[in-house]
């Protein structure tokens, strides 16, 4: 009898929802129906959580309704060449590409406290200044909040509306009402739809959440900016494959013992990723840096070994910048290596080039570098100032103050060619060195009449020789 009951009772059951849990990884997006404690897919540990699942009747696309389209020949789709929305912000126009492409979806993420929802604001206000209908959505402040921050920025203007809301279906609802040629979300990960059960700022959410708003993008031509948190671990938290949803991917950079921030684009369709946007945070907001180099070489230490000024290159932009090396003694069986703003395995490389081909002793020394100002450098043109750096710290010996260094340095020990040569020594010029050292192959593309004497070198041994031993 007792069997018949319960047979009974999951034969009426067939016809609901049926619910069941699985566990989701926080950071790639993978479905598991047990925990795991190491994803499969993307390798993290510990990412797994719980979520509790209705499984719908039939699926369709998030805020895309059913419709049927054929295929068209690519000659015959309109393509308007129309002017980029310029958010009147030249270093945010740099990263986008020129400025912003509608039906876009940008995704801006960084630190707690970094100016996200800072450079939203005064950006939002330029582009309603230009008669653009704009929404700014937030989840995290209430009204009165954003009033306080919009007067302290000086960004009040009518055309800018401000929604505090969390619910994706109220959200839409407000879209369709006001029209917007522009919308920021600040931020997605306080967004939820009422179609899934898990708590706002699950995987599920975020994944959900954002299909839609990028599907609404894609339909009005709305220009859309979602702001999100970012993990310790400095990635921006959610599924990663939200990264691969939107158009272009920011990340607000920076360290809370400076004045100044990094804005960088990792993904863009529309624009390159190696460009860089510099501001500075001030009481009134972020203020554009027109000439980073004379920004971060402002403080270089006078008469002080293990110092170099480096000629680098970000996207189109020449910048430089100050290289500092500590070399120390070490009790230790393995010394210390440490780099800030750089890579770490390219400077252990460029360490052992060092005791090679030099004939350094390193293998008993603490070894610290570190890009001043709190840019992170990533172009192979900046390895032969670290190693003038580290040589000057090792020899005590200091760098001579009007050289401007850039070159790539190979595993044998030869300095090979950079690219955009003339920029990197144009701007070395501009902020008044005397003299550029270069790799010897960039010489013969170089203006022989330069308003700056050039040194060309082949081998690190020659660079060491000019910089210290000749003096």
């Amino acid at each position: 009898m007792g069997i018949f009951r319960q047979s009974h009772y999951e034969t009426e059951n067939n016809t609901m929802a049926k619910v069941k849990t699985v566990y989701t990884c926080s950071f790639c997006g993978h479905q598991s129906p047990k925990w795991l404690g190491k994803c499969p897919d993307c390798d993290q540990w510990n990412t797994y959580y719980e979520e509790i699942q209705t499984k719908a009747a039939k699926y369709s696309p998030p805020g895309r309704e059913t419709s049927h389209s054929s295929p068209v020949s690519i000659g015959s789709i309109s393509s308007d060449s129309e002017d980029r929305i310029e958010t009147g912000i030249a270093e945010f126009d740099r990263v986008l590409g020129g400025g912003l492409v509608r039906g876009a979806v940008i995704l801006i993420g960084g630190d707690p406290g970094i100016g996200k929802s800072t450079l939203m604001l005064q950006a939002l206000s330029k582009l309603a200044r230009q008669d653009n209908s704009v929404l700014y959505v937030t989840g995290e402040e209430s009204l009165r909040q954003i009033k306080m921050r919009a007067e302290r920025l000086g960004s009040i203007t009518e055309n800018l509306s401000v929604l505090a809301e969390t619910s994706l279906e109220s959200i839409r609802e407000e879209i369709k009402n006001l029209k917007p040629s522009i919308l920021a979300i600040d931020s997605v990960q306080t967004i939820y739809t009422g179609d899934i059960e898990s708590a706002p700022g699950s995987v599920s959410q975020i994944r959900e959440s954002s299909g839609t708003l990028i599907n609404l993008a894609k339909q009005t031509d709305t220009a859309v900016f979602l702001v999100g948190h970012v993990t310790k671990e400095g990635a921006i938290a959610g599924p990663r494959v939200l990264e691969h949803m939107v158009d272009t991917v920011l990340y607000f950079e920076g360290d809370r013992g400076h004045s100044y921030r990094i804005l960088r684009a990792v993904k863009n369709r529309f624009g390159s990723t190696d460009e860089i946007g510099v501001f500075e945070m001030r009481s009134d907001g972020l203020a554009e840096v027109k000439s980073p180099s004379e920004l971060f070489i402002a403080e270089r230490p006078e008469h002080s070994p293990g110092s170099a000024i480096i000629s680098s290159m970000e996207g189109t932009r020449p910048i430089l910048v100050e290289i500092q090396a500590l070399t120390a003694p070490t009790v230790l069986t393995m010394p210390r290596r440490t780099a800030i703003g750089l890579d770490y395995n390219r400077a252990s490389v460029l360490v052992a080039v060092l005791e090679k081909k030099l004939g350094i002793k390193l293998y008993n020394q603490d070894i610290f570098l570190n890009i001043a100002g709190g840019i992170r450098l990533n172009e192979p043109g900046v390895d032969l100032g670290v190693v003038v750096a580290v040589v000057s710290s090792k020899l005590e010996q200091q760098v001579p103050a009007d050289i401007a260094i850039c070159g790539e340095v190979g595993l044998t020990g030869e300095v090979r060619a950079v690219n955009q040569i003339a920029s990197r020594v144009k701007e070395a010029a501009r902020l008044g060195f005397a003299t550029c050292m270069i790799p010897k192959k960039n010489l013969k593309n170089m203006d022989k009449e330069a308003s700056i004497a050039l040194v060309g070198v082949e081998t690190i041994q020659e660079a060491i020789d000019f910089l210290f031993k000749n003096r």
